[in-house]
């Protein structure tokens, strides 16, 4: 009885971190939308800064209505979650600024691998067969989709997949803290540092410009962004926090085919044949290790 309880109890699990990381996907990709529409007149990284400052003000204002306690104990891995997310940050948003929105989302999802690889020798989570072939499915949909052949391989792209390994990094270091640190001060760590950085960047190199903004549009798109993109990072604290990193990985590719409806609506050609073949690929692969996984 004891036994048929605790296997209830996963799978709930599971199906809350499968689902959060569907909404924090969805979220993710209408702000990568946003960011891109915001890049045309500000500097990404000044884009990374306001972003993160309204992000830093609404979860000190959750702080203050519900209070949490504070742990140094891991104060070491709470600093490397922000800094890995928020330099992965800093490369997203210029490769969005750069290259084509659907090219540097794809470079980004290069992060479920670098995520299998990271639990695997750092958190000695098992990887069997099933959330393998999995992960492969996953892929080769993202070469549908993505159709690379004939790219040329520019430094954009390669700090695009550097971006994806640095978040990666951040989200296996959220299963050594999560049950230290509340959500909310998780995600503090990770928007704090993405306003330091920038203001530094700022500060002291002649390659970041931050200008004045008198345009409501500009401050509106601001801010709706901030609001989407705390929201989508709750939900991925909480996702990989309830479930494996691998699976999370996986169901994380849901990504793209919200970030290719979104192109459309952003003037993208619509998808063609095998676009659609990459995407029903990518919810094949994250079907086939969450099912998997409850079985367990």
């Amino acid at each position: 009885m004891l036994n048929k309880y605790k296997s209830i109890s996963k799978l709930k699990s599971i199906d809350k971190g499968v689902l959060f990381m569907l909404l924090s996907a969805l979220i993710s990709a209408l702000n990568g939308a946003v960011a891109k529409i915001l890049s045309e007149t500000m500097d990404p990284i000044e884009v990374v800064f306001y972003r993160n400052l309204l992000g830093v003000i609404i979860i000190l204002y959750s702080l203050k209505k519900i209070p949490v306690s504070f742990d140094i104990s891991k104060l070491h891995l709470l600093f490397l979650r922000g800094f890995f997310g928020a330099v992965a940050m800093l490369l997203f948003f210029y490769t969005i600024a750069t290259i084509p929105l659907g090219v540097a989302i794809i470079l980004n999802k290069t992060s479920p691998f670098f995520v299998t690889i990271l639990a695997y020798y750092l958190m000695k989570e098992s990887i069997n067969t099933h959330t393998i072939f999995a992960l492969i499915i996953g892929f080769v949909g993202i070469v549908l989709i993505i159709k690379p052949f004939g790219i040329e391989i520019s430094h954009e792209h390669i700090l695009g997949i550097l971006g994806g390994f640095l978040s990666a990094a951040a989200y296996t270091t959220i299963k050594k803290i999560k049950n230290i640190y509340d959500a909310r001060i998780i995600m503090l760590s990770f928007m704090g540092i993405g306003v330091i950085l920038p203001l530094l960047l700022f500060l002291f190199t002649p390659y970041v410009q931050f200008q004045i903004h008198a345009d409501p549009l500009i401050w509106t798109l601001i801010v709706i962004m901030a609001i989407i993109s705390t929201a989508s990072q709750w939900l991925l604290t909480r996702a990989y926090s309830l479930s494996p990193a691998s699976i999370i990985g996986v169901v994380s590719y849901s990504n793209i085919p919200f970030a290719v409806g979104f192109g459309v609506m952003l003037g993208d050609s619509f998808p063609d044949m095998y676009t659609f073949l990459g995407i029903a690929l990518i919810v094949l692969g994250g079907i086939l290790v969450s099912r998997k996984s409850s079985k367990k």
